[in-house]
């Protein structure tokens, strides 16, 4: 994820809801917490395993290399999966 991506996010949602800006960073972070067990048995979208956030309609893309998953990004699912797809570059 691109460095200060989560700060604008999380600031972003503050403004709106500071209620819900915490509880779906606690989500999210919950759901890269999982990563530790579960990374790579995601299917792959666009060149990425995706893992579907277990509350908020957001799909979690990363890659896996040598035991080690890289977060690329957290995406809104409820956006056009062009928009998704071009976002994510070509893969």
């Amino acid at each position: 994820m691109r460095q200060g991506t989560s700060r604008r996010v999380h600031n972003s949602m503050n403004r709106a809801k500071p209620e819900l800006a915490i509880t779906s960073l606690d989500s999210i972070l919950s759901d890269l917490d999982s990563l530790i067990l579960f990374a790579g048995v995601h299917p792959i979208h666009f060149g990425f395993h995706r893992m579907l956030s277990k509350r908020f309609p957001f799909g979690i893309y990363y890659e896996v290399e040598q035991d080690v998953a890289y977060v690329y990004a957290i995406l809104d699912l409820r956006r056009d999966p062009l928009w998704i797809q071009k976002r994510l570059g070509e893969r």
